[in-house]
């Protein structure tokens, strides 16, 4: 009597940092996981964790061409380099994933995700955010993820792969990513006349969220990955503070900021106040946040359902 052996499917990780770290633990149940890495360092790393690691380097296109055809579900963390105002590494990696799709059917397309950020929106004033609003970048790291996002979308466009955009806001966690660190320098917050509105995504709940993706996104549909808070960012340190047993972050204006020590990188964060609406994340992907709102996040751990194999959706209504 013949058995059909069933192997599990390939899933490639590109930039397989802490939140792909996270991802591969919950994919490697229903995916033989592979991930791309540019450091030989990585590799053990990688191997201990159950991962098959592949050397090769994002800003080097002919390190990549293994890649083509090598997997029909792929997720990319990767940022863009640190400069200019385009992604070449998505450039990259987008044309070699197409070349592999060459001649490859399409009633199976490849399935992609691609890890943005909700910076590409811009300062809106507080504004609470659809993922129908217009793009308004303010930064030149804004403009290389909107110029990925665009790569990524034309990649789907060929009826060939479905690629889902994931627009992240803050990730946190109650360790490495935690503002712990912030509030032992004392480091400054602004006055609550002058503060934004922030966003924030436990880096378990965005490792599970990726995974739903994967399965139920629709071809080139927008994801904003935020929790349900609605705080503003000295808001969100004096709850960190509060449950960490710490002092809480003294408060000065705008116009103070740099004086006080405030980096003009953590002001650049300060300068854009949006709320990000989830509504598709939970009635089109159906996901159900372990940790909704920061404070559960910041201090405590949980576990939910991850999505069949079916992909199938739960929709609203």
């Amino acid at each position: 009597m013949l058995m059909r052996v069933f192997r599990k499917p390939r899933l490639l990780i590109v930039g397989c940092g802490d939140v792909g770290m996270r991802l591969a633990e919950l994919a490697r149940p229903r995916f033989r996981v592979i991930a791309l890495t540019s450091n030989p360092e990585r590799v053990a790393i990688l191997r201990q964790a159950g991962i098959v690691p592949l050397l090769g380097n994002l800003d080097d296109v002919n390190s990549l061409w293994r890649l083509a055809g090598l997997a029909r579900w792929a997720v990319m963390l990767a940022p863009p380099p640190g400069a200019g105002l385009h992604d070449p590494r998505s450039m990259h990696l987008t044309t070699v994933l197409r070349n592999g799709m060459i001649g490859a059917a399409r009633a199976q397309p490849m399935r992609m995700v691609y890890a943005s950020t909700s910076g590409v929106y811009g300062d809106c004033a507080g504004a609470r955010v659809y993922e129908t609003r217009p793009p308004h970048p303010q930064s030149d790291r804004a403009h290389r993820r909107l110029d990925a996002e665009a790569r990524w979308r034309g990649l789907g466009r060929g009826g060939h792969a479905r690629v889902g955009i994931l627009r992240i806001p803050g990730i946190y966690d109650a360790r490495g990513r935690s503002p712990a660190k912030r509030l032992r320098q004392g480091i400054p917050a602004l006055c609550p006349r002058d503060d934004v509105y922030t966003n924030h995504i436990h880096a378990d709940d965005l490792a599970r969220i990726v995974l739903f993706a994967l399965f139920r996104a629709d071809p080139n549909r927008i994801y904003h990955t935020s929790d349900d808070s609605c705080i503003k960012m000295g808001e969100y340190l004096d709850l960190a503070a509060q449950e960490y047993g710490m002092q809480p972050p003294p408060r000065v204006a705008r116009a103070q900021a740099l004086a006080s020590g405030i980096s003009p990188m953590a002001l650049s964060f300060m300068t854009e106040s949006r709320i990000l609406d989830n509504t598709r994340l939970r009635t089109e992907l159906g996901v159900a946040l372990c940790y909704p709102q920061v404070a559960q996040g910041l201090r405590g751990e949980c576990a939910r359902a991850l999505p069949e194999r079916s992909g199938a959706k739960k929709r609203a209504g």
